[in-house]
């Protein structure tokens, strides 16, 4: 990356105050920022002909930090390719944002969860008609009918949402250093009894990954993050990809720091325990890794036929949307499949084509996570699809 004219980088130093003193910065809390004037422009490359429209994405990250991230990493491939980077590592120095960071990938944990259980179905370890009941014996009461493991897939098994440790970001910050087991997750949704029959509806929702985890290490006789380790991300690469081990809530290695508005200032929300979302949500990653996974995933490597048709069926139900952890979207007339996942000052979306002629990953360091994130894949999922 070249260097940014003198002009370029106070222009950047500016913003980057700006958005830090107009929100104010806490980090725990912590004083006011001081922000160094050495900050960095958007980088981006590119290659091939026909490829993503990189004016609308290079649009996309056009002053950074701003009121709705500090950083972004976006990463298009298929059809030609382009890369993207920008904003600031931390609000408190003003460093650009690292490339190849580590980040909380939130709810694209679903890809690897959905992936090992399918795996396990061409084993013939796990039937995918079976029951929870048969499974895991216990786990539910009497109050339930047969939920198998394909409605737990596909969001359809009439389980409600299970325990947590704040229904938002300002909720949880108190509690960011407590542990929520499985079986405690679990043991609140069985408590609320069945939201409908199951297969009636379709319910996104963690609860039924949360299961699905407890299944896998009840199969496998092993932790949910070593047969991850081993059956997905050693094989395609991802040395870059792990799990935290127990309740650690740090993110290892090179990373952007994330931050949230929480009561009207920009609060550091790096260091948080996420071991109640396991098998749903706690996963740390980078963009080329998740790029990795997804690519090998619909080329047949990760899961093989006819198994990974789960990922790509959704069930014939008013509103369905997901199949087996992904989503169907359809963008600028291409139908697409994808996942996002939202960790507080984290968030990231893995998508593609069916066929591969574009796939996007991005971790976006916004400042609402966790609201709706419309607006954040509005600007930067959808200008990979443009064309």
């Amino acid at each position: 990356m070249t260097s940014a004219p003198a002009a370029t980088r106070l222009r950047t130093a500016r913003a980057v105050a700006a958005a830090a003193l107009a929100l104010g910065l806490a980090a725990g809390p912590l004083a006011a920022p001081a922000v160094a004037a050495t900050t960095a422009p958007a980088a981006d490359t590119g290659t091939g002909t026909g490829g993503p429209d990189a004016a609308a994405l290079r649009a996309a990250l056009a002053g950074l930090p701003d009121r709705e991230a500090t950083a972004a990493l976006v990463r298009v491939g298929g059809d030609g390719t382009w890369h993207g980077t920008a904003g600031v590592r931390d609000l408190r120095s003003g460093a650009p944002a690292l490339e190849h960071a580590r980040f909380r990938a939130g709810s694209t944990t679903k890809i690897v969860t959905a992936a090992l259980v399918l795996q396990l179905a061409a084993e013939k370890r796990i039937d995918l008609d079976g029951t929870v009941q048969t499974y895991l014996p216990g786990l539910l009461t009497d109050d339930f009918e047969p939920i198998t493991v394909r409605q737990l897939l596909n969001f359809t098994s009439g389980l409600q949402p299970g325990a947590s440790l704040g229904d938002s970001v300002e909720a949880g910050f108190p509690h960011r250093f407590e542990t929520l087991t499985p079986r405690e997750v679990v043991a609140a949704s069985v408590a609320k009894g069945p939201r409908h029959r199951p297969g009636e509806r379709q319910h996104y929702g963690n609860i039924h990954y949360t299961v699905l985890g407890m299944l896998i290490e009840k199969v496998t006789g092993d932790t949910y993050a070593h047969q991850a380790a081993v059956r997905i991300f050693a094989p395609l690469g991802m040395r870059h990809t792990s799990f935290p081990v127990g309740a650690d809530p740090r993110v290892h290695g090179p990373h952007n720091r994330g931050y949230e508005e929480i009561d009207g200032r920009l609060v550091d929300v790096t260091e948080w325990n996420m071991s109640d979302r396991w098998a749903v949500g706690d996963m740390i990653s980078t963009t080329a890794d998740l790029e990795r996974l997804i690519v090998a995933l619909f080329r047949g490597r990760v899961v093989p036929e006819p198994q990974l048709r789960e990922m790509f069926t959704v069930p014939d139900l008013p509103g369905a949307t997901m199949a087996a952890a992904l989503e169907r979207h359809e963008v600028n007339g291409k139908v697409i499949w994808g996942k996002t996942g939202a960790r507080p000052g984290y968030h990231t979306v893995v998508a593609a084509t069916r066929d591969l002629s574009r796939t996007l990953v991005y971790s976006v360091n916004a400042t609402d996570a966790k609201g709706d994130g419309l607006g954040i894949v509005q600007r930067f999922a959808f200008p990979a699809f443009n064309r």
